[in-house]
C-alpha cells in the first residue's frame, strides 16, 4: 500500500494540481483547505503532510505548532515567503522542509520521496531493536525477553549476557571475554561469576521453555548462542 500524503492549501486549484500529480505516482492523497480540516484528516494517519503557510484563519505555522505533538510524520511547508527568517521560523515550529512557491513538481516529488525513505530507514532501525529466535523475542532497547509473549524476568547483568551472545549467534565467548564486555575491564571480581549468571539465565528460560537450549557450553572454551 502506498503512503498517505495530506495536502493542505486554501487554493483549490493548487490542491487539485498537487493531488493529481501525487495520485499519478500511486500515493493516497488526503486534502484539507484550512487549518480546521487538518485535525479531522489526522484520523487517517498521514505519512507526510504538505502544508501551505499563508492560509486564512490558522496559518500553516500555527497548524504545525498545534499538531506537532500529535504526529511524527514529516511536514513540508509550501510558501511564497522567500525571506530567510520565514524559512527558519517554519523549521523552528516543527517543519522538516520548506519549499518555495512556485516550485518544480519534480523537486516536490523528489523531496517527498526523500523524506519517506528517511522514515522507512528509521522504522527499519526500530525493528532491528527487536531480535527473534524462534519463540524467543529479545527487546534490545526495552531490556526485556519474552518467550511466546511470556516475560522472562532477567536482571540487567543477565540481560547483558543474553544480548551479547544473542547478537553473535554461533560465536564462542570465553568467561573472561563475557566478564570484560558485561562488567567492564576495571570491574573488581572473578570471571567465575559468569558461570553462575549463565546458570540462572538457563533456569529462568527453562521455566517457560523446557526444551529450549539457547546458551550452550563449549567445554574448555566458553559459551555460545544457539539458533533454533
Amino acid at each position: 500500500m502506498k503512503e498517505k500524503i495530506l495536502v493542505v492549501d486554501d487554493e483549490a486549484d493548487m490542491v487539485a494540481f498537487i493531488r493529481d500529480a501525487l495520485a499519478d505516482e500511486g500515493y493516497q492523497v488526503l486534502v484539507a483547505y484550512n487549518g480546521e480540516e487538518v485535525f479531522r484528516q489526522l484520523e487517517h494517519k498521514p505519512d507526510l503532510i504538505l502544508l501551505d503557510v499563508m492560509m486564512p484563519g490558522m496559518d500553516g505555522l500555527e497548524v504545525c505548532r498545534a499538531i506537532r505533538h500529535r504526529v511524527a510524520c514529516p511536514i513540508i511547508f509550501l510558501s511564497a515567503r522567500v525571506a530567510e527568517p520565514d524559512r527558519i521560523q517554519g523549521l523552528a515550529v516543527g517543519g522538516d522542509d520548506y519549499l518555495l512557491k512556485p516550485f518544480s513538481l519534480r523537486e516536490l516529488k523528489a523531496r517527498i520521496a526523500a523524506h519517506l525513505r528517511r522514515e522507512q530507514r528509521a522504522e527499519l532501525q526500530k525493528r532491528k531493536a527487536i531480535v527473534h529466535y524462534g519463540d524467543l523475542t529479545i527487546d534490545l532497547s526495552g531490556y526485556q525477553v519474552f518467550y511466546r509473549d511470556q516475560p522472562v524476568p532477567l536482571t540487567s547483568r543477565e540481560f547483558d549476557i543474553v544480548r551479547l551472545l544473542a547478537l553473535h549467534p554461533g560465536q564462542v565467548f570465553s568467561r573472561e571475554q563475557i566478564y570484560e564486555k558485561v562488567w567492564g575491564y576495571d570491574a573488581l571480581g572473578d570471571a567465575a561469576t559468569v558461570t553462575e549468571h549463565v546458570k540462572k539465565i538457563r533456569a529462568k528460560l527453562a521455566r517457560v521453555a523446557e526444551d529450549a537450549n539457547y546458551i550452550t557450553t563449549v567445554w574448555g572454551v566458553g559459551y555460545k548462542w544457539e539458533t533454533p
